[in-house]
């Protein structure tokens, strides 16, 4: 007799049930986690510390553990290939499909029951600096394996929304991560579950790249306990994904933005933690490295089957990645839902207090200024 691990397993993100396990019976398939049957002694220990109910007796593999995989593997479309998208992890195709790609790239993010769990969840959230308020009575519920993007203009508390959901600033009302009260769980297990890539990165003068990503493994370290190797293989191989390895012996320094905003990105991913927060990562890169810097988090999002909540300012980037919009204003989330129904012309200028046209573009919407100031320059010869 043994116990199963079911494929809502998180094994990439998430190896809690190997460190339970008292007979090292748990092996890394790739994608997910498997036991092995004749090692296993059926002692249940993995069962628990399991964040996703992945994992049950072979005598009660629930139901709905089949019918829900049935369903994502074997969803057919007319036209489109589903089964080449799911099997390659990409989302080329979501947006023809109508669908989150979450409804079934990351339907393993869900109990037994078939309920979808919440990654992040504020409820009644207050903060204020000084005895003024910045956030009011916010709710904001954020799936795991999903992408929201906040949006909002200035002033309107975006990253003091950051700041009270990594338990940076006092809040009062509710926020949990992966079930558990912010304000309950130390610093140690708050980067277990939430990596952050801020606006600006404070890095030490002469620090050098490899060095400065393994900071993203100082939460698994003891006092005055120094990396192991397997800290070691895993930020070279972050590095290796993020096409940054050559930059290894750099000093942070010397680096352009762009090459600096992958090592921050590799630092917090370093991390492993389901949960990447991002606080206008693209501010200061210029479009082309933008792209590839989302593009980068959009691969990660999927294959590693991260949860990612980003503030970013560009709402044509804020459109074309991710699943859903929320846009904050006056510290309260006013519009939420997928990028279309968000990024609208009505809604920005109501909310951005400026006039734009929105393109409906196959990709997601284009947000471009209303301006008359090409055709006054072009009729005075300017």
């Amino acid at each position: 007799m043994a116990y199963i691990i079911s494929e809502p397993c998180i094994g990439t993100v998430d190896k809690s049930c190997v460190e339970a396990c008292p007979v090292d019976c748990i092996y890394d398939a790739g994608d997910q986690l498997i036991i092995n049957p004749e090692e296993c002694i059926d002692c249940g220990a993995c069962v628990d510390p399991c964040p996703v109910t992945a994992i049950a007796h072979e005598d009660e593999v629930p139901e709905k553990w089949a019918s829900f995989i049935d369903k994502a593997k074997n969803f057919s479309f007319d036209g489109l290939s589903f089964n080449n998208d799911f099997t390659a992890r990409r989302n080329t195709y979501w947006r023809g499909y109508c669908l989150f790609r979450s409804a079934f790239l990351c339907y393993g993010f869900a109990d037994h029951k078939g309920h979808k769990m919440n990654s992040i969840y504020c409820q009644n959230l207050e903060v204020a600096y000084n005895g003024n308020a910045v956030i009011s009575d916010l709710d904001l519920k954020v799936s795991s394996g999903t992408w929201t993007t906040v949006i909002g203009p200035n002033g309107a508390g975006k990253s003091s929304l950051m700041h009270a959901i990594l338990g940076l600033v006092p809040s009062k009302g509710s926020i949990q991560i992966s079930g558990d009260e912010v304000s309950n769980l130390s610093l140690t297990n708050l980067a277990k579950k939430v990596a952050f890539v801020p606006q600006e990165p404070v890095i030490p003068d002469g620090m050098k790249v490899f060095d400065y990503v393994l900071l993203g493994r100082i939460h698994n370290l003891g006092f005055f306990a120094a990396e192991s190797s397997v800290d070691i293989d895993i930020a070279e191989d972050i590095l290796k994904k993020l096409d940054a390895y050559h930059l290894i012996d750099r000093v942070v320094d010397t680096l352009s933005g762009g090459e600096r905003q992958r090592i921050v990105l590799a630092r917090a991913l370093t991390q492993k933690s389901p949960i990447l927060i991002l606080d206008e990562p693209t501010t200061a890169l210029d479009i082309s490295h933008q792209h590839e810097f989302l593009n980068l988090i959009d691969e990660f999002c999927i294959k590693e089957n991260l949860t990612v909540l980003a503030v970013m300012h560009d709402l044509t980037s804020a459109g074309r990645y991710g699943d859903r919009v929320a846009l904050l204003s006056k510290g309260r989330i006013e519009v939420e839902g997928v990028a279309e129904e968000v990024i609208t012309s009505e809604i920005i200028n109501r909310y951005f207090n400026t006039e734009v046209r929105v393109i409906n573009d196959e990709g997601g919407p284009v947000v471009v200024p209303s301006t008359n100031s090409y055709l006054r320059r072009r009729n005075n010869g300017k």
